[in-house]
């Protein structure tokens, strides 16, 4: 059944929209079948064309998504019958395709979550370069553009784009299973695993290009991955420091935008408006990360224990600065970054003044992973303004507002700017 027949235009909005949202869930039910990263990506493409041909013509599908997951799958099936490894494949699957009729779909939504988690551990498998999981599961799992993930990475899209396809090639010539695994392997990968839920979300809370600031489905992927995972692995601190860090992240979603979808600061929050259940969830799994934690907090712990003072304040002006650059001390010393360190600046700033922030700023300036960063000038403007040199100040904020891809970014970063005076 379908509903009435839309114009075409909203028709490959439509298509487009529901795309964006299911790819993941898609990509996962597909490599169930075809065992094969790659494969499942060009078979979810296919879905996506089809969607293009049919749905302007019959109408929107009343479950676009299921729709889109049969058509995948469907073609995944035909795919491994006509292969002429056939036999090969039909061993490394473990059943007869030709006489055993295509798993039902999942009635469970927990069993395609399960999907997800195994396309997670797979896309990071250790055969992979660090950054090649990152990249690849992001594209997969987050559904996120190559330009996006450059951006993200602070790397040039053909680096990005040649690690995407000389990880689909590994997999597929490593025969990696298709699984979560247990013990020692799912410690190898726990890292990357994390590093990519993060990166998920970050994408979500502050994207990286068009015109939107917020893209909450990503957060809400990002925080169901992270919930999962805490489930799994009950014993991983990591696993609860992120799922907690994420849980306050979260829960400002509501004030960091205004009316018109423009970003708010977070010194010009409403905190009323802080969702308070998210914040009392990540109270809980910052316990849970710390009732399990041995020896020195992990990185997660750490940034899940600064959104915590943040969250812990009613106002800007009660948030304990103090605390939270004692904490970004430790882990500029327990995972050192540029970005860390910019952090850092900035809490220094709060707690001892303008003055010695800028010089940690400025020390930043030569970082090649910062040179098109648009945050290293904006938080140097802000310094800049801070301390009266507003002509320095504005030239900062128009530098960083040239250097961001996010249209209501940009808006507010030439706001201040226009704020500096001439």
């Amino acid at each position: 059944m379908t509903t009435s027949q839309p114009s075409r235009t909203d028709a490959r909005t439509s298509v487009e929209t529901v795309f964006r949202l299911e790819s993941p869930r898609i990509i996962a039910g597909v490599t169930r079948v075809v065992r094969d990263v790659g494969i499942a990506e060009e078979l979810a493409q296919d879905a996506l064309v089809a969607a293009l041909e049919q749905w302007p013509r019959d109408g929107v599908p009343d479950n676009p998504g299921a729709w889109l997951m049969a058509i995948a799958r469907r073609k995944a099936v035909d795919l491994v019958r006509r292969r002429e490894n056939y036999a090969r494949k039909l061993a490394e699957i473990g059943r007869d395709l030709s006489e055993t009729a295509p798993p039902e779909e999942p009635s469970d939504p927990e069993d395609i979550d399960d999907d997800l988690l195994r396309l997670v551990f797979t896309t990071c498998h250790p055969v992979l370069s660090a950054e090649a999981r990152t990249a690849l599961t992001l594209r997969l799992l987050g559904g996120l553009t190559t330009p996006e993930i450059a951006r993200a990475f602070l790397v040039p899209e053909a680096t990005v784009a040649q690690r995407i396809v000389r990880a689909k090639r590994t997999l597929a010539t490593k025969n990696i299973a298709f699984e979560v695994p247990y013990g020692p392997d799912r410690e190898a990968r726990l890292g990357s695993v994390l590093d990519v839920i993060y990166l998920i979300f970050n994408e979500g809370y502050a994207a990286t290009a068009g015109d939107d600031w917020l893209r909450p489905s990503l957060c809400e992927d990002a925080l169901r991955l992270a919930r999962l995972l805490s489930a799994l692995m009950p014993k991983e601190p990591e696993v609860h420091g992120l799922a907690a860090l994420l849980e306050f992240q979260a829960s400002r979603t509501a004030a960091r935008t205004g009316p018109r979808g423009e970003p708010v600061l977070l010194k010009d929050q409403n905190r009323s408006r802080w969702n308070r259940m998210l914040v009392a969830r990540g109270i809980k799994a910052l316990s849970r990360a710390e009732a399990t934690a041995v020896g020195a907090p992990g990185p997660y712990v750490l940034q899940a224990a600064i959104a915590a003072c943040h969250a812990h304040a009613y106002s800007y002006e009660e948030t304990d600065w103090r605390a939270i650059a004692t904490l970004y001390a430790l882990l500029a010393a327990r995972a050192p970054s540029p970005v860390v360190e910019l952090n850092r600046a900035v809490a220094v700033s709060m707690a001892e003044g303008p003055a010695p922030a800028l010089e940690i700023v400025d020390a930043l300036t030569g970082e090649p992973a910062l040179h098109d960063y648009h945050l290293l000038p904006s938080v140097r403007g802000d310094l800049l303004a801070r301390l009266g040199r507003t002509t320095e100040a504005r030239a900062e904020f128009e530098r960083a507002a040239a250097l961001t891809r996010n249209e209501r970014e940009r808006e507010l970063l030439l706001e201040r700017a226009r704020g500096c005076g001439s």
